[in-house]
């Protein structure tokens, strides 16, 4: 049955998930667009419902996939709907309803040699939501965010991931409770910083190593601070004072990465 009236109780419901305190009550969140729905559908994600343009129909890049979300409903609604469900200026002509899925902290340390980024009051949606990307980009286990990060399930952190939410466990919790049970298993616990001696080229990263981030204008907290086994600088060239969080998480990531996959292979160039 169609939705055309954004009074629909339904259509209220769905518009409230973009406040937090309605996702942390239903358990649920909203995604916006074809490339985020497609994204979802594939991976598994606990789809309730894909909400699209009733006068344009199912968009033909998801018409192939109504079959894959189980037990999705497929609802045509109109424009003001979905004016009212997202907060882009100018919306896609297709939405989904999501239930959360919450990965424990088990799945991380279950992993051999595991490579987590670790957020520490990150509070900028774009900056987490590219993190949690960047960390799927470059093959890493998951992603731990701490409490006073920006909430995940936040509309622009969700685009800023570009779908790879649903590719890693991205766990949420009390970084003071579970990096101590990081460490107890083997883990080092690493971090950046302008006074550290060692780079990020010289360290081995080929261990078990959570990559631990701060807040854009405090840095990493003094709490989690002291768990840190590891201080290493990003060193730079030119005479900017420091990297955005985000940018920092890629240059770790991406050196973890190459340390991984190629090692120390040389190439030479006649």
């Amino acid at each position: 049955m169609d939705i055309l009236s954004p009074q629909n109780p339904r259509a209220k419901e769905w518009a409230q998930l973009l406040e937090k305190k309605h996702r942390d009550k239903q358990q649920k969140y909203i995604i916006e667009g074809i490339h985020l729905v497609q994204e979802a559908l594939c991976s598994g994600a606990d789809v309730e419902c894909v909400a699209f343009d009733v006068e344009q129909g199912i968009p033909g890049e998801l018409s192939n996939m109504t079959d894959i979300g189980g037990e999705a409903q497929w609802i045509g609604v109109s424009a003001a709907v979905i004016a009212k469900c997202t907060d882009t200026k100018t919306p896609q002509p297709v939405f989904a309803v999501v239930r959360k899925q919450k990965a424990a902290i088990g799945e991380l340390l279950a992993r051999k040699n595991s490579l987590v980024i670790v957020l520490d009051g990150v509070q900028d949606p774009g900056n987490v939501g590219t993190i949690i990307r960047t960390a799927d980009a470059a093959g890493a286990d998951g992603v731990l965010v701490g409490r006073g990060s920006a909430d995940i399930y936040n509309p622009k952190t969700i685009r800023s991931t570009m779908g790879s939410i649903f590719h890693l466990p991205v766990v949420e919790g009390d970084l003071l409770e579970l990096l101590p049970q990081a460490k107890e298993s083997g883990v080092r616990i690493v971090s950046t910083s302008l006074q550290a001696t060692s780079t990020c080229y010289g360290y081995d990263f080929t261990g078990p190593s959570w990559l631990l981030v701060g807040n854009e204008a405090k840095g990493v907290s003094p709490e989690a601070q002291r768990l840190v086994d590891d201080s290493l600088i990003i060193p730079m060239k030119g005479r900017a004072e420091s990297l955005n969080v985000a940018m920092a998480s890629t240059v770790m990531l991406f050196e973890a990465m190459r340390q991984r996959e190629f090692g120390s292979i040389k190439h030479t160039y006649n």
